[in-house]
Parts: C-alpha cells; structure tokens; sequence
C-alpha cells in the first residue's frame, strides 16, 4: 500500500517503518517534514525515499499550509497517510480531506496525557504504568478513536528521558503492527468515532 510519512524530528519511528516496509506491506512514497534539518529527512534519502521540506513560515496561516500539502499529497496517488513524530497539528481540512486514511502514535495511554511532555506527566500524576497508542487522527488533537497500545511499567527510578525510552521501543513494535492491519484492509474508521479490526468493533 502506498503511503507518506510526516515528520518533524529525529525519524526514529519513520526508521523503524523504512525497516520494516516490506513485511507489512508498506511502500513508503515520499517522507515530509516542516523542519528543513529534521534527521529523519536523512534517514529517508539514505533509503532511495523522495523527500519533501515544506516551509511553513512561507504562508500565512495553517490552512495555506495544509493546503500544500493537501496538494503534495494527492499527486502521490496515496492510500495511507503516518504521522510520525509529526508537531503541526493538522486543520480540518486536512483531516477531512484524508479522513479515515491518517494514522498517529502519541506516547501516552489516551486518553490520558494527549499533547506533550507526555513522559513527565505520568511520573508527576504518580501512574503505575504508562505507554503508547496508535490511533486514527480525527479533528480532536490526540483525541481521534484508539486502535491499539503498547504499556510499560514505571519504575520508582525512572525519569522522563528513561520512561521515553522504554516506550519509544515499544512505539518500535506497535505501530509497524497496526499499519499492517490497515495495508491488509482490515482496519476502518467508522463514523469518525469508531474503529473496525475485521468487521468487529475495537
């Protein structure tokens, strides 16, 4: 199944995906990122992977932003759009315009802790576990219905640099998972409020 990759970072997740493409059925198009030296642009162009640096401060407002990339996109001929570690949040035209065809991960047990500093958030509320969920993007930031999660269990030790560790290798494991749900046709959104793995309801 054809996808794009949008980024913003270090890539560590688009590395894992370029690694893993060909078992999960995955052919990566094109890498975006709105950082012009974001690392995973270099990961992408190491693995023969068209990439894209769209500026955002060339336009005037986040819709003429998503615009853009509305237009990069569609001329791709994609069926699956992965945030990976993407920091723009998305309008709602683009959101529209792809809905049902947009993944993310966010390294929190959503509902709990959407936006940032997620790690610090879970030792400061003293949580027993924390973890990563992978979900299809909807016009609520991080609040898009829930497909699957990896947990880890905090330790008395751990800060927030040892927490992002442990869930950054289960993100490893998770969303490769779940993005061969979807290039096999088994994964839906439904209504924008609701998720089918093979006909059932998650």
């Amino acid at each position: 199944m054809r996808a794009v990759i949008l980024i913003s970072g270090n890539g560590s997740n688009l590395q894992s995906l370029i690694d893993e493409a060909r078992k999960i059925d995955l052919e990566i198009c094109s890498v975006i990122s709105n950082k012009e030296n974001a690392f995973g642009l270099k990961r992408a162009e190491r693995a023969n992977i068209m990439t894209h640096f769209v500026d955002p401060h060339r336009f005037k407002s986040r819709e003429d932003f998503d615009k853009k990339l509305i237009t990069i996109i569609d001329e791709l001929d994609i069926n699956l759009i992965v945030l990976a570690g993407y920091m723009k949040i998305l309008s709602s035209d683009f959101i529209n315009h792809f809905s049902g065809k947009i993944l993310n991960i966010h390294p929190s047990l959503l509902p709990k802790f959407p936006g940032l500093n997620t790690h610090q958030k879970a030792i400061d509320a003293k949580e027993k576990y924390h973890g990563a969920s992978v979900h299809f993007a909807t016009e609520e930031l991080d609040g898009g219905p829930v497909i699957s999660q990896e947990i880890v269990k905090i330790d008395s030790i751990d800060t927030k640099e040892s927490l992002a560790q442990k869930v950054l290798e289960k993100e490893h494991i998770l969303y490769p998972r779940v993005i061969h749900w979807y290039t096999q046709n088994r994964l839906k959104l439904i209504n924008n409020d609701c998720v089918e793995l093979d006909g059932k309801t998650l």
